[in-house]
């Protein structure tokens, strides 16, 4: 490949996102792919400190215009400490959530202008846009309930069904707006039924960017 590629990994809690990261760095791996891993919140010291505060269940006050500046902080370090460096290196980059989850968290989820999400966006990423975007459907009862079967929730999981109803349908706008570069998987099924849609798509992409 003649330069890196950009992969996120986007679905309400619960979908299965974890998994199929781990099936896509192995799959690309074995392609002699350098695979970075890494996530938002987070993916550097700072980054994580500030996930640390966003999703802390005890800071119940915080304000919606608080978070989405903290979000962008922690995208904006992002991108500079780890992103844009592994790209410009020819590495591979999966991101679990980016800019699609700030949309529908904070856009729709919360109701902020989205006009205004998009400017503070264009700050912290700088152009550094996916390649492709998997999105993995499931409703928000099935998704909270498979998550809360397994830890106790953070803030944000801890919100009311409501709240995790409109980030889903912000999610299913944004794929319905984004079709050349989101690409909607059906989560409701088994690993390997997933797994098998993702790679199709994935090997797509692959071919693609190899070209260039």
């Amino acid at each position: 490949m003649k330069r890196g590629l950009f992969i996120t990994v986007e679905g309400t809690d619960g979908c299965g996102k974890s998994t199929q990261i781990r099936k896509i760095s192995d799959h690309l791996a074995s392609l002699g792919c350098k695979v970075v891993v890494t996530r938002e919140p987070g993916g550097t010291r700072i980054s994580e400190s500030i996930r640390s505060i966003i999703l802390d269940p005890a800071y119940t006050e915080m304000h919606s215009k608080t978070e989405l500046l903290l979000y962008s902080a922690a995208r904006a370090q992002l991108v500079e400490q780890v992103i844009k460096p592994a790209i410009a290196n020819c590495e591979t980059v999966i991101c679990d959530r980016y800019v699609d989850s700030f949309y529908a968290y904070q856009g729709y989820g919360r109701g902020l202008d989205m006009d205004m999400l998009k400017r503070i966006t264009s700050i912290a990423i700088d152009n550094m846009m996916p390649d492709i975007t998997f999105f993995f459907d499931l409703d928000p009862e099935t998704g909270l309930r498979r998550r809360m079967d397994s830890a106790n929730g953070d803030r944000i999981e801890n919100e009311q069904l409501d709240f995790h109803r409109r980030v889903y349908y912000g999610y299913k706008q944004l794929a319905k707006e984004n079709p050349d570069r989101i690409k909607t998987i059906d989560a409701s099924r088994s690993v390997e039924e997933v797994w098998k849609d993702v790679r199709r798509q994935l090997d797509s992409v692959l071919g693609f960017v190899r070209e260039i």
